[in-house]
């Protein structure tokens, strides 16, 4: 599972940017992750789960934007749809290769915090 290493650099990099900003706990992170990044969000979620669970983050919301992949005919100069894991490589209607359009994000888009007061 893959995922474990996706949800720890997340962490690693949601830590860093509470760092930038002085010390605190996280609240959540927002993430885009595309259709074809190889990113299973049950299962990141799952790892998210357990890189934080029991630390100083324990808590800590993962929120997953689902961003698809769109095929284009440029002959047809339409979209043309596919079944979830099926791509076609040809137009079905102009025989002409089909373009390929996101779907590869794999982003962290926010971090949310709750800064630590200094006493």
């Amino acid at each position: 599972m893959h995922e474990l290493g996706v949800a720890m650099e997340i962490y690693r990099s949601s830590r860093g940017a509470v760092k930038h900003c002085g010390s605190g706990r996280l609240r959540s992170v927002r993430v885009a992750v595309g259709e074809l990044a190889s990113v299973e969000p049950d299962l990141l979620r799952s790892a998210w789960h357990a890189v934080t669970q029991g630390g100083p983050d324990d808590g800590a919301r993962l929120a997953i934007e689902w961003c698809p992949a769109r095929q284009f005919c440029a002959g047809c100069g339409a979209e043309k749809p596919h079944s979830l894991g099926s791509w076609l490589r040809l137009c079905p209607d102009c025989g002409l290769p089909l373009q390929v359009q996101g779907g590869s994000e794999l982003d962290l888009l926010q971090v949310e915090f709750d800064a630590e007061v200094a006493s």
